[in-house]
């Protein structure tokens, strides 16, 4: 029997702008198709624990969909932020925003945590990944010249570490390489197994 052949009743729909998002899920072999709406609110209590800020945004995500779920779909929502000693990095405002974030992120080990929420009419489950990323130091022509080939500005701090980026500046990682990526397809696989 095909791997997921449980979620062959499902429709399912991936509720994510991100290209690396898509090519992770398409990796499990399932079909799928991209929805996404504009303007869900990705504000968070500011007194929740840090690690769980991207479960609770992909739930809300989630949430904003709800109301649009019919019997045989199923949505998978996510979002991913990297943290530095307590501060959440999400996306850069602009190159000189990316360019900080990462001079902040040079030589340190950082957390990337990504949160998923897999959705339908009936039920909702809801996890997070957490990976631990140590940069080199980087100077600050290394990262300049990142930002302004790579334009890194639709990623949590700044990178992607399938880019340039992570082949000069990744020392260790300990955890999910994909979950870095954006999609802790891993995981998700075994949530969907069991759903």
């Amino acid at each position: 029997m095909k791997p997921l052949e449980n979620l062959k009743k499902y429709h399912i729909i991936l509720c994510s702008k991100s290209p690396r998002r898509r090519e992770l899920l398409a990796g499990l072999g399932i079909d799928f198709e991209v929805k996404t709406l504009s303007g869900i609110d990705e504000s968070y209590p500011c007194d929740l624990n840090s690690d769980m800020i991207a479960q609770y945004i992909s739930q809300k995500k989630a949430e904003a969909y709800k109301s649009l779920i019919v019997d045989n779909e199923m949505v998978i929502t996510s979002d991913t932020i990297v943290l530095l000693d307590g501060k959440v990095y999400g996306k850069p405002a602009d190159e000189a925003d990316a360019c900080r974030m990462l001079g902040e992120l040079s030589g340190r080990t950082h957390k990337v945590i990504t949160g998923v929420c897999i959705s339908t009419r009936e039920r909702s489950s809801a996890f997070h990944v957490v990976t631990e990323v140590e940069f080199a130091p980087l100077s600050s022509d290394e990262i300049e010249y990142y930002v302004s080939h790579y334009k890194p500005l639709d990623k949590a701090g700044a990178y992607g570490i399938q880019e340039w980026i992570g082949s000069v500046a990744v020392r260790r990682i300990s955890g999910s390489f994909y979950n870095v990526m954006g999609l802790p397809v891993q995981r998700l696989y075994a949530e969907l197994k069991s759903f």
